[in-house]
């Protein structure tokens, strides 16, 4: 058994138990499976496959994955799985509630763009920043006035 395709398996295995816990698209949930029993089953380290860019070549490994797999082996870990595993503090979390938000973008804004605050959001929406962003789906004119309006009740 080749040691990184075996910590790789144990990451993505962990990766869809947490997406499946969070009620995640069942088909990516199942590509992390997937791609787990494909690392199991090889018969080569996961490694060589990759220094020879035949990644994609593998059964169940697209684009997304041998991303996630070069950047285990570049850093040891994937980032899409500490964020997974970090759970978003509860007052951001609930902004998925507000127009246009949802759970992934939030999760996008929090880990990737640093936004912590509803200052910080608020912010983001007035540099027009967010209407660029897939999965972005309302107004930012709606979404301000739902800020604006936390804003107000958390002061309150």
């Amino acid at each position: 058994m080749h040691g990184n395709n075996q910590q790789l398996a144990i990451l993505f295995r962990s990766m869809a138990d947490l997406l499946s816990a969070q009620r995640a698209n069942p088909y990516r949930v199942r590509a992390y499976r997937r791609a787990a029993d494909a690392l199991l089953a090889a018969d080569e380290d996961v490694a060589a496959v990759a220094l020879r860019h035949g990644l994609e070549d593998i059964e169940g490994i697209g684009k997304d994955l041998a991303e996630k797999i070069r950047e285990f082996l570049e850093t040891g870990t994937i980032r899409a799985y500490e964020e997974l595993k970090t759970p978003l503090p509860p007052e951001v979390k609930s902004w998925a509630k507000l127009p246009g938000l949802s759970d992934s973008l939030v999760t996008y804004l929090y880990f990737r763009l640093g936004i912590r605050t509803l200052a910080d959001l608020e912010q983001l929406v007035r540099s027009h920043l967010l209407r660029t962003m897939p999965g972005f789906s309302k107004s930012e004119d709606l979404l301000l006035q739902a800020v604006q309006q936390q804003t107000r009740d958390h002061k309150g």
